[in-house]
């Protein structure tokens, strides 16, 4: 490289490159993939070899002379093809491949790393620049030094444990460009869930080509990512993988569920080795070598249509790992661990723009605060004026005769100026006003989006849960996800992912039949399991629904009476919504039996706690012999809350929307029972407690009783219900929630604050606290 390349002095000119890179790049692979299939193709040549020309002058233009020789050897082997001189056979492509990838690895490295990397990679680059040039001149595969060139890593078989020398070889010795293990972490996060998602989809439509194309590409571009920071072994699989994929295109073997589930295995690994630390890959490779070695042996027999033994079904053991307590972590180390959230650079650029608009209108405020000033000072002399006239007119009438028309004249002047002054102003600024409500409103609207997630990205490993689960209890389920577009808050989507991985579990385990009973009852042989996510008025609805058996209404009638929560005479009173919120409570199980994945009482009430946490509601409907719907309503996002504003004792209080029963006056309906003050709401009877009472304000001059009308709020937990007796209802207002101090601790009956726009302070009500504190 020159001096000038070597301080890269150009690089204002890499966003440039990197385009460039990525877009021909991507030509180069697809490309070079169909030249595999039509080795003489012309077109196919004739656009690799403008891909190569085009990254060569990128190149050019930010004085990269390395990548601009290793562009222009490429560029010449397809020169050499279209000519005839060659036909370039898979070993060809394979490393033709490897100079692609490294083109793109270039393209991907920062600014100021991109001398490192390409000092760290000479060796590599120098090597493939000489067998290009090998190749275009008709030659063989070869190294620079002229030998012949080491076997491609495609073509290394698994590694066998008497030969030391190959075994060293398959596990990366150092991992000298881990530096680059940021990049392969993002590319195989991202191919594997589509590995995932695809081999999913390969079973219900096993020669679907569109399938097999996005499974051959994701396979493809992991092998590509190992390569770059040097992970054969990862090579290797991803490879074997890719070649499954490719025999499953040309229709040579045609995929089952044994090869699916091999495949899945591998993506496991992929996945797993993704999640691994830096300093931890070399570690864990090296103590799955065997397990990797036989997957890599698996596929190439499925790839050649050998007889494969079936894969055993996935472990138990993982799947229990996946419970809803232990899996949060406490508050304390919750608040102590920075998160890193991703934000598009789109919606970055919208956030910084808006930023700068409000940036600008703030500066318009001193300016008018001088103008105003300036108003004032007017205002001022014009009242010093008038006051000197006035005393000219009570000192004496002949004064007074000496005061001129023009005098007054022109203090009404003055007065008319001052007077359209202030309408100027005000017309500034009631239209700034509106301009920086119009600009916060998209600020905040913009902030709130970078908040949110596709549903998708919470629930990536839910179709595979399903399908191992329901294979494991021999049951045939066909998992439907609706609404994956749609948005969800970051902590919400976090927060809710273990409540519906135990509502699937539960679904599939007891909620739907086997496939002889299901043909029994004149069902479909498989099961029908819905994971539904919309927006409905304002809040966010989940629904996980099964057309399995059902709740037995009389048999959890029973349980009920069995368990002694109730007399029999209360539980036959008992409706069908309020029998099954029996479902929610601690150590309740309708199972006699315990499984693997349920009866042990454990379940529900998390689920219900979990929704709870996030200020949400849960639901249960069902039908017998038609089965059960789950309905999660949540808040659209954690930092906005629907509530209803009270006052009480002249302070402003917050009960949110989504824990209040209902709302109602009362007028003359307040009936006694052993001194207890309750009314009659839904055929229930409902305590009454003032809510000063609770809070510890002083009581109202006026007893409850005598006043005219009460304003109550009804609230409940899952054994009592009340109704809390408020001064007034204000509104329903949207509050953006601020969390207490951390200092205050826990406050109690009052869960956070909220300031309006008047700056009056707002305590958002914790209603289960409040419910608590009446209890008690």
């Amino acid at each position: 490289m020159t001096d000038k390349g070597n301080d890269l002095s150009s690089m204002s000119m890499m966003d440039l490159f990197r385009q460039e890179a990525e877009s021909h790049c991507a030509a180069l692979s697809d490309n070079l993939l169909s030249l595999e299939r039509k080795p003489t193709d012309p077109e196919v040549l004739a656009s690799l070899m403008r891909a190569a020309h085009s990254i060569k002058g990128a190149a050019r233009i930010v004085d990269l002379p390395v990548v601009v020789e290793l562009a222009h050897a490429m560029e010449d082997v397809f020169v050499a093809a279209q000519d005839g001189k060659l036909v370039l056979g898979r070993e060809d492509i394979d490393l033709l491949l490897q100079g692609m990838d490294m083109l793109d690895g270039i393209g991907r490295v920062a600014e100021d790393k991109m001398t490192a990397w390409l000092a760290g990679q000479s060796t590599a680059i120098n090597t493939l620049v000489a067998d290009f040039k090998t190749l275009a001149a008709g030659g063989g595969k070869k190294s620079a030094a002229g030998k012949e060139a080491p076997p491609d890593i495609r073509t290394v078989p698994p590694p066998s444990p008497a030969p030391e020398k190959k075994t060293a070889r398959q596990s990366p010795a150092d991992l000298s460009s881990m530096s680059m293990m940021d990049l392969f972490r993002q590319e195989a996060e991202s191919h594997c869930a589509t590995l995932s998602d695809n081999l999913l989809s390969l079973e219900r439509k096993p020669t679907d080509p569109e399938v097999l194309a996005s499974l051959m590409r994701a396979a493809h571009s992991i092998k590509g990512a190992a390569r770059i920071v040097d992970l054969p072994v990862v090579v290797e699989l991803a490879h074997a993988m890719e070649d499954v994929f490719v025999a499953a295109q040309k229709g040579d073997i045609l995929l089952g569920r044994d090869h699916i589930d091999i495949l899945l295995k591998g993506v496991d690994l992929l996945t797993d080795l993704a999640r691994q630390d830096e300093n931890e890959a070399i570690a864990w490779l090296k103590g799955r070598e065997k397990a990797i070695a036989s997957l890599v042996t698996a596929c190439k027999s499925i790839s050649t249509g050998q007889e494969v033994a079936a894969a055993s079904p996935p472990p138990p053991q993982p799947r229990e790992q996946v419970k809803i307590k232990p899996e949060m972590p406490p508050p304390e180390e919750a608040k102590a661990v920075d998160r890193a959230l991703r934000v598009s650079a789109e919606g970055m650029n919208r956030l910084m723009g808006f930023a700068g608009e409000v940036q600008v209108e703030s500066r318009w405020l001193p300016a008018f605060a001088h103008k105003v000033l300036k108003l004032k000072r007017r205002q001022d002399d014009v009242y010093r004026r008038l006051n000197s006239y006035l005393d000219k007119v009570r000192a004496s009438a002949p004064a007074a005769e000496g005061l001129s028309n023009n005098d007054l004249h022109d203090l009404l002047a003055r007065m008319d100026i001052c007077r359209s002054l202030v309408n100027e102003y005000q017309a500034e600024i009631e239209d700034h006003a509106r301009r920086a409500t119009e600009i916060s409103h998209h600020l905040y609207h913009e902030v709130i989006a970078n908040r949110m997630r596709p549903f998708a990205d919470g629930i990536r490993g839910f179709p595979r849960m399903v399908r191992d689960l329901a294979r494991e209890l021999g049951k045939e389920v066909e998992f439907e996800i609706i609404g994956s577009d749609t948005l969800v808050d970051r902590d919400i989507l976090d927060k809710i992912e273990a409540p519906l991985n135990h509502l699937l579990r539960n679904a599939i385990d007891h909620g739907v039949e086997s496939p002889p009973e299901r043909l029994r009852a004149g069902k479909p042989e498989k099961a029908l399991i819905r994971l539904e996510a919309r927006h409905s008025a304002g809040m966010l609805n989940i629904v996980v629904s099964d057309d399995g058996y059902g709740i037995d209404i009389e048999k959890l009638r029973r349980k009920v009476i069995d368990k002694k929560m109730i007399d029999e005479e209360m539980a036959r009173d008992l409706r069908e919504t309020e029998l099954l919120d029996f479902l929610f409570l601690p150590n309740f199980s309708t199972r006699d039996t315990v499984s693997k994945v349920s009866g042990r009482g454990v379940g529900l009430d998390v689920v219900h706690s979990a929704v709870h946490e996030v200020r949400g509601l849960v639901r249960i409907s069902t039908k017998p012999g038609a089965g059960t719907t789950f309905e999660m309503q949540l808040p659209l996002t954690l930092s906005v809350m629907r509530s209803l504003l009270v006052e009480i004792c002249d302070e402003v209080y917050a009960f949110p929307l989504v824990a209040i029963d209902h709302v109602i006056r009362v007028q003359g309906e307040i009936k006694e029972v052993e001194g207890r003050q309750y009314v009659t709401f839904d055929r229930e009877r409902v305590g009454l407690i003032s809510a000063r009472q609770v809070l510890e304000k002083r009581l109202a001059e006026a007893p409850e009783n005598e006043r005219d009308e009460l304003p109550i709020v009804i609230v409940s937990d899952r054994y009592n219900r009340y109704g809390l007796i408020v001064d007034r209802f204000l509104e329903i207002r949207d509050l953006v929630v601020q969390p207490l101090d951390r200092r205050l601790k826990k406050v109690q009956d009052i869960s956070a604050v909220a300031i309006l726009e008047n700056g009056t302070p707002v305590l958002i009500v914790d209603v289960e606290d409040m419910v608590h504190s009446v209890d008690y």
